[in-house]
């Protein structure tokens, strides 16, 4: 019963939309037709040259997106430090530091963890010891505004040295700005 009328409602909104009247339609079309060349179109306009443009800046952070506070190297050189590629990564180490949210910290039975959200939108608890992001760092503190981390980096040499950095609330609302 409901498809049938549903079908009528259709045919009846359908029938209601036609117009019957071309003639002045006609009329013009006969004129156009009667006289091929008496309307002269405009030539098209010429197409500019196309020339591509290497992009080389594409592996560099994005020029609208704020960067993240750097800190100094806390270690020297040494030839015992190096990151433990021999560890199974975590799933927040697929992701650069930069594209990772804070976006809260929760504390159960007296141990606290932060909520960082990876650009597929999955939330991910994480804990001081945890890893996350490309270079190899290592969550060392988490407080009710940041988780600091010890990341190991290459020193543009043969060696490693560690550095600290901070995933903090107000850097997300700089990258939603920018």
């Amino acid at each position: 019963m409901i498809r049938r009328l549903s079908v009528l409602l259709a045919a009846l909104t359908l029938a209601g939309c036609t117009e019957t009247d071309f003639s002045p339609l006609e009329r013009k079309l006969v004129e156009l037709r009667a006289v091929p060349g008496s309307f002269e179109l405009e030539p098209l306009p010429e197409l500019p040259t196309y020339v591509a443009t290497s992009y080389e800046q594409g592996d560099r952070r994005s020029p609208f997106k704020a960067p993240m506070p750097e800190s100094e190297p806390v270690a020297q050189d040494t030839s015992d430090l190096k990151p433990d590629l021999s560890r199974p990564k975590e799933p927040l180490e697929a992701f650069k530091l930069e594209s990772l949210d804070l976006v809260g910290t929760l504390m159960v039975g007296g141990q606290t963890f932060a909520l960082v959200r990876a650009p597929d939108g999955e939330v991910h608890r994480l804990r001081q010891g945890d890893h996350l992001g490309t270079d190899f760092g290592r969550v060392i503190d988490i407080t009710d505004t940041a988780v600091q981390l010890m990341e190991v980096v290459t020193n543009g040499g043969n060696g490693w040295v560690e550095r600290t950095r901070r995933l903090t609330f107000e850097e997300q609302s700089t990258k939603r700005a920018g």
